[in-house]
């Protein structure tokens, strides 16, 4: 604890941990049906998450435990192990292992690289499957495990409806909508539909789907346990969920951030959220991330420290305690009614809303994730967005560079005295001039303009306006140097004063095939001692 914690801090410390506890309360039951290994687990992964992240991770005022994104891929581990539940938990112990290993390497940083509309069409893409596996539940029917298949089974689902069910959702639906603010921001809008639609429910005598009893004990352990034949799916899956878990955490992190003017140490978080998911699987609990709605809620209500994330896990642990009889009632069209709006609220309508006016490459990019994380395979679509937003920024980055020729007849010079030695050298001397990036993107370029030096008794290639070259340029340098002296042809390399670029070009052997005076830093120097070449000649 901080130096100056004060009573005050505090106060405000158990406010937003027990207010934010509140809040996580039916979204972790929610979360824990929905995936299909049972409310509980969605509890204990709230208070494993919610103690371990808060205690060793990097971001104080966050809130961390089981979120709709995690949920998804979690239930996916569910169909992919049917019954195996010892797999399906080390992936989650496995993906903490993971996401340690990312913060030990500092890779924490590296997540604000990752391109927008990956992350948009992925979130909007969980937000669908989301809502379209609590459409059966809404419903009163049975959950199905694939979103596909729920779409195609909505026809049925409506015409054998349970009529009880559906006033119950649409109960639930119209509270957490329709509450106003200044009520949700003393009593969360989720907590009013959990207590009144399990109420009515009660009152009425409602024939519907209920969560079921939950276990009034601490959990036992559980120890990683699988067949060595499934370990490149459970490690297949448990990076996908370490990922998710690392952008969902972090970006939440940046939230935090905004709010209390602070900043948040990524890769410490990392290893906090690691910690928790690995503590999470030990008792039979979901994975989790830090969850951006119960971290507002929690700083409104005045959460400044890590205590206020632990006072949330603890609630919850106190709840688990003395409640779990009464929870068992809880009726599942009620937590559908939740779910659906957490779905709905994942979509980005931010980017929605500019649907018209983003670049066609960007919306192609979100659209292809999108599809994919909906209808095939939530790993697959992450790593297509990835691989197809870097061949778009590839493709960007190589219509920026240029690689021109200069020295013929009635061309443009750079000045007075490339002119000058043109004519006086009758044009033997060319400059080839890179503009740009020089990298595996533009050196094609390089290798079709090769072919129009010869004839030439000395190439300048003038790199002084190359802000980086990586080393399937430097290769292309090395190849057109090598051809070039093998037609006679005297190379000149005009570089920008730059030591570690001068150290990859003395490595690679460019110095030695250029010679003594093959390298300049200033493109007159060179263009003098190409004429001082011809004349000698």
């Amino acid at each position: 604890m901080k130096d100056g914690y004060s009573a005050t801090a505090f106060r405000g410390d158990l406010m937003g941990g027990l207010t934010a506890g509140i809040v996580a309360l039916p979204l972790a039951l929610a979360f824990g049906v929905a995936s299909g290994a049972g409310a509980v687990a969605g509890l204990y992964g709230a208070i494993a998450l919610g103690l371990f992240a808060a205690l060793f991770g990097g971001t104080p005022t966050q809130v961390s435990g089981p979120t709709g994104p995690m949920t998804v891929i979690f239930a996916a581990a569910v169909v992919a192990f049917p019954g195996d539940m010892d797999s399906i938990f080390t992936i989650v112990f496995f993906s903490g292992i993971v996401q340690i290993v990312f913060g030990y390497f500092k890779l924490g940083t590296l997540v604000r690289f990752m391109p927008y509309p990956v992350i948009s069409g992925f979130m909007s893409g969980i937000g669908v499957i989301i809502i379209l596996l609590e459409l059966n539940p809404l419903l009163g029917l049975a959950g199905l495990g694939s979103p596909v298949a729920a779409a195609a089974a909505l026809p049925h689902a409506l015409m054998h409806a349970n009529f009880s069910a559906c006033l119950l959702s649409l109960l639930t639906v119209l509270i957490v909508f329709l509450t106003p603010a200044r009520i949700s921001r003393s009593l969360p809008s989720p907590l009013i539909a959990l207590i009144v639609g399990t109420i009515v429910s009660l009152v009425w005598k409602m024939d519907v789907y209920t969560i079921g009893d939950i276990p009034q004990a601490l959990p036992d352990i559980h120890l990683p346990h699988f067949a060595l034949i499934d370990l490149p799916r459970i490690l297949g899956m448990a990076v996908a969920l370490a990922l998710l878990g690392t952008i969902d955490s972090l970006l939440t992190s940046v939230v935090a951030d905004s709010m209390t003017k602070t900043r948040h140490r990524p890769n410490r978080e990392l290893v906090g959220q690691g910690l928790g998911n690995m503590a999470a699987a030990l008792i039979g609990g979901l994975p989790g991330a830090g969850a951006t709605m119960r971290t507002v809620v929690n700083i409104k209500a005045g959460g400044t420290t890590r205590v206020s994330g632990v006072t949330h896990g603890l609630v919850l642990l106190a709840i688990l305690l003395g409640l779990g009889q009464y929870a068992a009632h809880i009726p599942q069209p009620v937590l559908a009614g939740i779910l659906m709006k957490v779905g709905i609220d994942i979509l980005d309508y931010r980017l929605l809303r500019m649907i018209r006016t983003v670049p066609k490459t960007d919306l192609l990019v979100m659209g292809a994730v999108f599809l994919i994380t909906v209808f095939v395979d939530l790993i697959e679509a992450v790593g297509v967005g990835i691989t197809l937003a870097s061949l778009m920024t590839t493709w960007r980055i190589a219509k920026q560079s240029s690689i021109n020729i200069e020295g013929t007849e009635g061309g443009e010079y750079n000045n007075d005295l490339e002119s000058q030695l043109q004519q006086e050298t009758d044009y033997q001397i060319r400059t080839i001039t890179v503009e740009g990036a020089f990298f595996f993107g533009t050196t094609a370029k390089m290798q079709e303009h090769v072919s129009k030096l010869m004839g030439t008794k000395v190439v300048i290639i003038n790199c002084q306006h190359v802000p980086f070259m990586d080393l399937s340029g430097l290769y292309a340098l090395s190849e057109m140097v090598d051809r070039l002296k093998s037609e006679e042809i005297k190379p000149l390399l005009v570089m920008p004063e730059d030591k570690k670029l001068d150290e990859q070009i003395l490595k690679l052997g460019l110095g030695q095939m250029l010679g003594n005076d093959g390298i300049h830093y200033n493109y007159e120097d060179a263009l003098q001692l190409a004429f001082e070449y011809i004349s000698d000649d």
